[in-house]
């Protein structure tokens, strides 16, 4: 079963059960979704891949990690919480994410064999780290990484 497959399924269980904030959140997702498979069709019938769809909700748990950063500094708790939980809801469907040693392994892999030596290297790591771990590290852990493993 796909990704969206199971948001969709999850959506209806989410009606029947009265769970009012897992519906907003699952709503939400696939309204987004949708857009996604809107604006990637060309002439024909596009379906939505797993990959794109992950995208969509990385997307969607960034916007709410930056909401609840910015709550926490307004010292609005309360709105803070409910972007937690929509946080904690978005993430049930994500694939596990890469501890920070494992992206650290990777990083230092890729450092020793593209040959980069210094922060001038950083852009060049960069892409190859993004594209290979895309989907399963979060991109600011993964330039953190790059950037203490190139200045060390």
């Amino acid at each position: 079963m796909s990704i969206k497959d199971s948001i969709l399924n999850d959506l209806k269980e989410a009606m029947k059960a009265r769970e009012a904030d897992r519906l907003r959140v699952l709503r939400s997702l696939k309204s987004k979704i949708l857009e996604k498979e809107i604006s990637e069709r060309s002439g024909g019938e596009a379906t939505i891949t797993d990959e794109q769809v992950v995208e969509v909700l990385m997307k969607a748990a960034k916007q709410r990690k930056e909401s609840i950063d910015q709550f926490e500094k307004g010292e609005r708790q309360d709105l803070a919480d409910k972007e937690k939980e929509e946080l904690t809801i978005i993430e049930t469907y994500l694939p596990k994410m890469m501890s920070e040693e494992e992206i650290r392994t990777e990083v230092k892999k890729e450092i020793e064999s593209s040959g980069a030596s210094g922060m001038a290297d950083m852009g060049k790591v960069m892409g190859v780290m993004m594209n290979n771990l895309k989907g399963k590290a979060d991109g600011s852990v993964v330039s953190r990484v790059v950037k203490e493993e190139l200045s060390s």
